[in-house]
């Protein structure tokens, strides 16, 4: 695709300003007690987001506290002269809230002091959302190039990966979202398909997959709000860091914000390199370099108290080697592919009173992906050219109303997919008699236009919901309608409700939530799987247009505190869907498309302990557990061969995202004030197998080394195990400057950890050996 577009819109690109669907914003005001501003400084925090910093009043007083995730928040100011002052206090609504704190002199305090467990559990939330808050993202032991974002997620309970760090969510299959500052993205951003955004540029993170707001849809498998926005302060301020390790790893990551009167201008660059980018078939790691890098900048403006302007532009990419098996690699194989995307975002904000705010947003995109092969290539030499061009919008409005608190939106997004495809095989004996040896996508040759590999993708929506306190009961509730329009044109109304007890004397909140899903089909390759030409690939061919899948989505939990210091959350969930989405791979390349069946029924249970903070220790331990159940026949996309006759038309097989049992376990503990040791460990029971060749060929393209990882007889991969560990040290801790060095070491036990055998993309996937890495950062 042409890389330059849209260069009037590329320069008003911007951040969305509420970066998440539920935060609220804090304007607050110091005086003393006559009635005078006080320039100090303010703790924020909220045990039950993660969420702790401080801002600085100017000399009226004033401050704003922006992209406040819902919930209980501690405000603590400790200034010389005046008593301590403590308070809690309550973020439910968009509609920025307004409030004056007034300090007392010492000798006459009466301030009613509260502590951090105040915070701890959310007495009125009905989501059962996981939090990652700024603590959580330093301390993160580092990741591999194209993954760290996706590393974080991966740490919560009922997500795991999948092949080349492919999120799944409660065994849905490339149906999560990230919402990046308020802006849905909906194609797939695993290493092998996109750029990452990098966890540095990230002040917080929101993940749903239960309860999830009305104003999401489309893909929701789970919803990832990430806020990469910082609370503007006053003057320069940023983060440098250096980091390097294993498998020759080398990054760094800068980022500066100049903040003035109602001013802030930010900009941001990151680049890495690796040896290890996907995860390979085989554990000697063959052909699996990569590089990613990323720039952006932002402008933010407040014209006024009411209202605020938000800029911003983006450019990413990404480019990697294919990782060969044996036989692959002993033929001379290489295949290389990239990523690049361009996108700008601007949102617009007017607060019309105390109990109504609108905001408008949009944002146009580029994204485009190729793959090419070597001549040595082995079964065949693919070649790929894809990409889109997006143009998204999005106007909402929140309004505050005794115990309602409304908001109401509608968005179009508007996708223009391009798509080019060829092969030739090198070794016929590895396919079907009579495939033909050459093919192409679009090719008039066929008989086909070349406007077949173009096509839009429009889909529109429009929500509202309401969230209203009822004393100790909380209830939300909310109505979204959907279009989409590609290869079929269907509409949906999905209802969402989520109801809250809260049990004071008890630290007890209960909860449940009912959504009704209508999930878009994965648009990657949507178009070659849909197209008339690959009837000449096979004569025996089963194909169908992709539809949108149809669910109904059930959990009910609980969320318990003890002592103060740990929180429990527990959940049991079920989910039904019609039209199960799912991919395949065509033929023997690495070019995976939509496909879908009649059904899913997938059920299961997660638990977590949290301790945020108790003395110099916190951590938590968490245990998933999942089965799911993908049932015939095929509904929608491209089957060829021996899948297409032998496809039936009853019985049911494990999704391919059902590992019974996983466990989560990590510690932190300051032994020091400015030095801190930390520890976790992952087990998974394994994911189940589908291989329908001999073991003998197997071995000789993945090893005997990855055979002994997979147990036949129950047709799953056997259990993993990795252990990690961390310790870093603040170097210089100043008013201006903290320099932190951390250090890590990744599966120190160095088992063979096989995550998929005969799966997508490379045939299996294998997790990293052991490794180390060093990080360094410095904040100013």
């Amino acid at each position: 695709m042409k890389r330059p577009f849209f260069c009037f819109l590329f320069l008003l690109g911007a951040n969305a300003l509420f970066a998440q669907s539920n935060t609220g914003e804090l304007h607050l005001k110091v005086t003393d007690p006559s009635g005078l501003g006080v320039q100090t400084a303010v703790d924020l925090s909220s045990e039950a987001n993660q969420f702790q910093q401080t801002f600085l009043t100017d000399d009226s007083g004033d401050v704003v506290a922006q992209r406040l995730p819902f919930g209980i928040y501690l405000v603590q100011i400790h200034q010389p002269g005046f008593a301590p002052f403590s308070e809690s206090l309550e973020i439910r609504s968009a509609v920025p809230i307004r409030h004056t704190i007034q300090l007392k002199i010492s000798a006459v305090s009466t301030s009613v002091i509260v502590t951090g467990s105040d915070t701890l559990i959310d007495p009125h939330s009905v989501e059962p959302a996981d939090r990652i808050g700024t603590q959580m993202i330093e301390d993160r032991s580092t990741s591999l190039p194209g993954r760290s974002l996706q590393d974080l997620v991966n740490s919560q309970p009922g997500w795991l990966y999948e092949g080349n760090a492919v999120l799944h969510p409660r065994g849905s299959e490339y149906q999560t979202q990230f919402v990046i500052n308020g802006i849905p993205l909906m194609d797939n951003r695993s290493p092998s398909f996109g750029p990452e955004i990098e966890a540095d540029d990230v002040q917080d993170m929101t993940i749903y997959t239960a309860g999830i707001p009305a104003e999401y849809g489309r893909k929701m498998g789970g919803v990832v709000e990430v806020d990469t926005e910082k609370n503007v302060i006053a003057g320069l301020h940023g983060q440098m860091v250096l980091s390097g390790g294993s498998f020759d790893t080398a990054g760094a990551y800068a980022r500066a914000e100049y903040g003035w009167g109602k001013n802030s201008l930010g900009v941001n660059a990151d680049g890495d390199h690796t040896g290890w980018y996907l995860n390979p078939p085989v554990p000697q790691n063959f052909t699996n370099t990569g590089t990613t890098g990323d720039f952006g900048a932002s402008y933010e403006r407040d014209f006024s108290d009411n209202d605020r302007l938000n800029l911003s532009v983006r450019h990413e990419l990404s480019r990697f080697d294919v990782p060969n098996e044996l036989l692959q690699e002993t033929a001379g194989q290489r295949q290389n592919r990239d990523n690049y995307e361009t996108m700008g975002i601007v949102s617009y904000q007017h607060v019309f009173s105390p109990d109504l705010v609108a905001d408008l947003r949009g944002m146009v995109r580029d994204d485009s992906d190729g793959f090419w092969s070597n001549p040595q290539s082995t079964p065949i030499i693919a070649f790929q050219n894809r990409g889109f061009r997006e143009g998204y919008f999005k106007g909402s409005v929140a309004y505050h109303h005794g115990i309602h608190e409304w908001k109401a939106g509608v968005e179009s997004d508007n996708i223009f997919i391009h798509e080019q495809f060829n092969y030739t095989i090198t070794d016929p004996t590895q396919f079907d008699p009579g495939t033909p040896l050459q093919f192409c996508f679009p090719c008039t040759g066929f008989g086909v236009p070349l406007t077949a590999g173009d096509r839009p993708d429009l889909e529109q929506s429009a929500f509202v919901q309401d969230l209203m306190r009822l004393g100790k009961w909380t209830v939300s509730a909310g109505l979204r309608w959907d279009h989409y329009q590609l290869l079929v044109n269907q509409n949906a109304v999905s209802p969402r409700l989520g109801l809250a007890r809260y049990f004071p004397s008890h630290e007890l909140v209960l909860h449940a939530s009912y959504d009704r899903v209508f999930q878009t089909p994965a648009f990657e390759n949507i178009l070659l799987a849909s197209s008339p030409s690959v009837v000449s690939l096979d004569t025996n061919v089963l194909r169908g247009p992709i539809r949108p899948s149809l669910g109904n989505y059930y959990e009910f939990g609980f969320e318990k505190g003890f002592f103060g210091q740990m929180r429990l959350d527990a959940n049991y969930f079920r989910r039904d869907v019609n039209n199960y989405a799912d991919d395949d791979p065509l033929l023997n390349t690495s070019v995976s498309y939509p496909v879908a069946f009649l059904k899913a029924e997938i059920y299961g249970a997660e638990g977590k302990l949290t301790v945020p903070h108790w003395g110099r220790a916190s951590g938590f331990v968490s245990y998933s557990y999942i089965v799911g159940a993908a049932f015939f026949p095929v509904t929608g996309g491209l089957f060829l061969g021996e899948e297409a006759v032998n496809s039936p038309l009853t019985g049911h097989f494990p999704d391919t995202q059902d590992q019974r049992n996983t466990v989560r376990v990590h510690g932190r503990y300051a032994l020091k004030k400015r030095f801190w040791v930390a520890g976790g460990a992952e087990y998974g029971s394994g994911l189940p197998v589908a291989f329908e060749g001999t073991e003998a060929d197997a071995a000789m393209q993945y090893g005997q080394d990855v055979l002994d990882r997979v147990n036949f007889a129950r047709g799953r991969v056997k259990p993993s195990l990795a252990i990690d560990a961390s310790a870093g040290a603040d170097l210089l801790r100043t008013d201006r400057w903290i320099v932190r060095l951390q250090a890590d070491g990744q599966n120190l036990n160095n088992r063979l950890n096989l995550i998929d055998f005969a799966g997508l993309f490379s045939g299996n996937a294998v997790g990293p050996s052991r490794s180390y890495s060093l990080r360094l950062s410095a904040d100013f």
